[in-house]
């Protein structure tokens, strides 16, 4: 059970204190309530430019990382469809470095239309190469806007087109910081041999003077129940055929979500999943199939998709995930194969709790989610699932009305499916 204080300041800026003797190193983890999801239509990509933009100074610190180093630390980023995550790790005594990095660009970053130009070519650069240039790069972007009609979901974090983030504006990039990158919208999470006094005191120093910004109120519409199955076909210069499956699932805070979650270990986690044992090595449909779910906090998706071997057709093989899906649906799982799921996800939880950084980083994800106590509770959760609840929860999720099934087919290809 992860141990932690908590405070708040006068700012609304919400403190989460890890104490571990055993370390000489210090976590800082600074998580903001904004992701792709919290963008405008025709500004997207937003969230994903201002990780970039954080790093490129601000208003009195020129460069980031050269202080850091000289520090000894190191840092990172991360943005999500709901959520922005800055963390740094640094050594012990050097702690003040991070307080003073982090909460200078949370003050204000040092807007210049230079920075926005190099940063905005950065992003563009990324978009060309993972997006548009790489095989199936665009994949997600077809099966989102397939999936989604309504909830921001339906783009990814780099953005809906490239134009959008080429067009982005100096005055549209400052309004959207001084909504979302304030102290009333972020978590501050600090893990390390480190007192509640002298976090509290650092706090106070660094960050209690900054303006705690108008509260946001997020206001996102709600993707309609999907009752009619959708497919989309797409043809790109690939190397191999590949097919999408994507079912909408319950949000974060409900319990089919981790029936959902212990589904997908079930069914496409490994060679011992289903899915492998049946499409790819009995079957030789796949070359390598996956089954996964997006970790979303509003309602997301479960996605199974794979690679299909040479002279394999996509109807064939979409029939073959259907036959899976329909015993699973029909038939259930068995008590071992949903222990196995389960004692995989506890290793894994396990596992994540040994890193100081992982432990900062959740345990300010879960204080956004509702309380920081919450990662206490969180194997309870899985533990609570019987067979018979994962069963029922697959079949809402599986039935008829709620697929979307994307083929996505070298342009080679003659025949395409129906």
């Amino acid at each position: 059970m992860l141990q932690f204080d908590r405070f708040t300041l006068a700012n609304g800026l919400r403190v989460i204190v890890h104490q571990d003797k055993a370390t000489p190193m210090v976590a800082v983890n600074i998580l903001y309530d904004v992701g792709a999801r919290d963008e405008e239509e025709n500004r997207t990509g937003f969230a994903h430019l201002f990780e970039h933009l954080m790093f490129g100074g601000s208003v009195n610190i020129p460069e980031y990382d050269e202080p850091l180093q000289m520090a000894g630390g190191e840092n990172n980023a991360y943005t999500t469809n709901d959520i922005t995550n800055y963390y740094i790790q640094l050594p012990l005594k050097n702690i003040e470095t991070a307080f003073w990095l982090e909460s200078d660009r949370m003050l204000s970053l040092a807007f210049s239309e230079k920075s926005l130009d190099v940063q905005r070519k950065v992003v563009s650069e990324e978009f060309k190469e993972h997006y548009l240039n790489k095989p199936y790069g665009d994949a997600w972007h077809q099966l989102r806007k397939l999936a989604y009609t309504t909830h921001p979901y339906k783009w990814p974090t780099i953005g809906l087109n490239l134009e959008q983030i080429e067009t982005a504006q100096l005055d549209d990039v400052k309004a959207f910081f001084f909504k979302h990158y304030r102290p009333k919208n972020a978590v501050m999470c600090v893990a390390g041999n480190v007192t509640t006094e002298e976090v509290r005191a650092l706090a106070e120093k660094w960050f209690g003077d900054i303006p705690a910004g108008d509260a946001y109120v997020r206001n996102i519409p709600a993707e309609p129940r999907q009752e009619t199955d959708r497919q989309l076909e797409v043809h790109a210069n690939v190397p191999l055929d590949a097919l999408y499956k994507a079912w909408h699932i319950p949000g974060r805070l409900t319990p089919p979500y981790y029936a959902c979650d212990l589904i997908t270990e079930i069914m496409g986690s490994g060679y011992s999943s289903r899915l492998y044992l049946k499409l790819v090595k009995e079957l030789q449909l796949f070359s390598n199939i996956n089954c996964y779910h997006t970790g979303s906090l509003d309602a997301g998706m479960i996605v199974i998709e794979g690679k299909l071997r040479e002279g394999r057709t996509a109807d064939e093989a979409n029939a073959a995930i259907e036959a899976e899906i329909e015993r699973l649906v029909n038939g259930g799982v068995t008590e071992d194969e949903l222990q196995k799921a389960k004692n995989k996800i506890e290793a894994m939880i396990a596992f994540e709790d040994m890193s100081l950084l992982n432990r900062a980083n959740n345990l300010a994800f879960y204080e956004l989610l509702g309380g920081a106590e919450m990662i206490n509770d969180e194997w309870d959760k899985y533990k609570q699932v019987t067979t018979q609840f994962l069963q029922a929860t697959a079949k809402e999720v599986f039935r008829k009305g709620n697929c979307n099934t994307m083929y996505y087919l070298k342009t080679e290809a003659t025949t395409a499916a129906q």
